[in-house]
């Protein structure tokens, strides 16, 4: 018989600011991807609390009678975790936590946590480790008292390390050695994207949670782990993928998300090596998602970043049977029309002119919607680049219509 496990989850608050950069609709779209990414993490929000300001508080983040009421409210309802939408620094940290009595985090330690809770090979593994002892470093303080000398006195006076020195070294220790480790790992899987020939090779990327893996399931029939939550994917997985009788390489890659931490970006450079070397990108959206403009402009960042924002590009919307759009009555003359009530078939001509009816692609991974139209397309752009490098090979791989069906090895 199946023990019954039941999951109690933390419970939490969540904290963020209105800036002049930074207006109310924005923060709350921040604020409810904060509370996914927390849900993901095994916590429970319990309520929100934003404050209107010019700038942070370098000392407290927030101000003091804005502190005081998330105080009160901490100790009356037993929260556990206070979680903050922008990155604080080591004091502001240490201030709050002071002031609180209980765990505050930040939202780059909230994406390490589930990177630390999702990540399976040693090389994910080792990563993770890496970007989290980078933002360790600098908010070492007071975590083991038995080695402190400076509190002077009998028996504190002498050479030796104070704790804080101690701390440092041995973190610092270990990040020389992850760093050692991954360009080991680093060596292995370029040997092995060598070894690979010369099939053509496919990227899905994306923000997280849009269907990358879902999409990778349903084209090369393999299993691998898909759930809502965001980055349920931290390794690269690759599969050999064969349309009609043209083969090529699909990996599914880590999906991105704003405001990422400068250092899990440079600690997952190599992850997005497969994204450097394909020849064909398909660029996943959710296009159910109220924001997911944002999400494309933060994905095209990143590929700047990366320098592979030059590469062929296949956008492909998908979740389109949820997407929903919202109504203006016709005797409503007030109401502006807005992006937020364009219908699906608007998208399509809005999409088709910006990147070419050929690069927009509008599905659902799911329902198979569409599905056919997808194939086809991507056959194509495939054939085209392998034909380019074989163009001997031309014969073989002959229009999709009339190219034979060939079951995925």
């Amino acid at each position: 018989m199946l023990e019954k496990e039941t999951i109690l989850f933390e419970k939490t608050l969540i904290v963020g600011i209105i800036t002049q950069t930074q207006p109310e609709d924005k923060l709350m779209e921040y604020l409810d991807e904060l509370e996914f990414l927390t849900f993901t993490a095994g916590g429970q929000v319990v309520k929100r609390f934003y404050q209107k300001m010019e700038r942070p508080n370098p000392k407290t983040f927030l101000g003091t009678g804005k502190m005081e009421e998330i105080n009160l409210y901490v100790k009356q309802h037993q929260i556990s975790t206070v979680i903050f939408d922008d990155e604080l620094s080591p004091s502001q940290q240490k201030n709050i936590t002071k002031i609180l009595n209980c765990k505050v985090l930040d939202r780059t330690n909230l994406i390490l946590d589930i990177f630390a809770q999702r990540a399976e090979t040693s090389y994910a593994r080792t990563q993770v480790e890496l970007a989290q002892c980078q933002y360790l470093l600098p908010r070492l303080s007071g975590m083991w008292t038995h080695l402190e000398r400076q509190k002077g006195g009998i028996g504190m006076r002498g050479p030796g390390e104070t704790e804080i020195e101690t701390d440092r070294r041995i973190v610092r220790d270990r990040i020389a050695l992850l760093k050692e480790k991954i360009k080991v790992i680093d060596k292995q899987m370029s040997v092995q994207r060598g070894n690979r020939g010369a099939m053509v090779r496919v990227a899905l990327i994306g923000y997280t949670n849009v269907g990358k893996s879902t999409l990778m399931n349903v084209i090369s029939k393999s299993e691998v782990f898909v759930e809502n939550k965001l980055f349920a994917t931290l390794d690269t997985t690759v599969r050999k993928v064969v349309i009609r009788n043209l083969p090529f390489l699909l990996s599914d890659t880590v999906g991105f998300i704003r405001k990422l931490p400068t250092q899990l970006v440079e600690s997952f450079k190599s992850t997005l090596d497969e994204v450097r070397e394909a020849d064909l990108l398909l660029h996943v959206v959710d296009i159910s998602h109220p924001d997911f403009e944002d999400h494309i402009e933060s994905v095209n960042n990143i590929l700047q970043d990366i320098k592979s924002n030059d590469k062929s590009t296949i956008m492909v919307f998908n979740k389109i049977d949820a997407y929903k759009h919202l109504t203006i009555d016709h005797d409503d003359l007030i109401t502006e029309k807005t992006k937020k009530h364009y219908t699906l078939e608007e998208w399509k001509q809005t999409w088709m002119n910006d990147v070419g009816a050929k690069n927009a692609l509008f599905i659902s991974a799911t329902q198979k919607e569409n599905f056919e139209e997808f194939r086809e397309r991507v056959y194509e752009a495939v054939r085209e680049i392998h034909v380019t490098r074989f163009p001997y090979n031309k014969f073989l791989y002959p229009d999709y219509q009339d190219a034979v069906e060939k079951d995925s090895e």
